[in-house]
């Protein structure tokens, strides 16, 4: 695995194929209290791009330009509250968008286990390590083992989309799961909005 860490945005020079990977790590899980670090990329490659977000930092133009960019399919695990980080910290708003949990709850019936360590070690047969996960990630420098742990994060996502894609398609399910991620959108437009706890479809 190959780490590249950068201050503040990607570089002019960084290429990404069509699936990007994403994921990222916060001072917290409070969307309105809590701020974003860093954010962490991957095409597929043994190579994780980590852009370290500076406190009051509010816009990262190279990032936003790809995650943006419709030509471009955002992979994340738990899409919601990293779309949420993303859009309220640095305005930017991910599509078209993949799912690995959603893809997991409706694939994998069987099980109520849908975190990225239980699918890694199901359908890849990879034991992650979660020892840095409630480290400070608002530090000024981060270590090399929380480096490697917020990497391993998205390391796996291109191949576990491909796993859970069949799995989707076996089960007849996959137009479904497309269709809740094609709502993820406004489902973090509500969680913005103070309507975090709101289930609209509910009696």
């Amino acid at each position: 695995m190959k780490l590249l860490l950068h201050r503040g945005d990607l570089p002019h020079d960084v290429e990404f194929g069509p699936v990007v990977a994403i994921d990222t790590e916060t001072t917290g899980l409070d969307l309105n209290r809590d701020r974003l670090c860093l954010v962490q990329l991957s095409d597929g490659s043994s190579t994780v791009h980590l852009v370290k977000i500076e406190r009051g930092q509010r816009a990262a133009p190279r990032l936003a330009a790809l995650l943006s960019d419709p030509s471009r399919l955002k992979l994340f695990h738990y899409a919601r509250f990293d779309l949420a980080m993303l859009r309220r910290q640095l305005g930017i708003l991910c599509q078209p968008v993949w799912c690995t949990k959603i893809a997991s709850k409706l694939a994998r019936t069987y099980s109520d286990r849908h975190g990225l360590k239980d699918l890694c070690r199901e359908l890849l047969g990879v034991e992650l390590s979660k020892n840095e996960q409630s480290s400070d990630w608002g530090a000024e420098e981060l270590s090399e083992a929380q480096l490697r742990y917020a990497a391993s994060d998205v390391l796996y996502l291109h191949a576990l989309k491909e796993r859970l894609e069949a799995m989707l398609e076996r089960e007849e399910r996959r137009a479904l799961a497309e269709a809740c991620m094609a709502f993820l959108p406004t489902r973090v437009a509500l969680d913005l909005a103070g309507f975090a706890d709101l289930d609209p479809f509910t009696h």
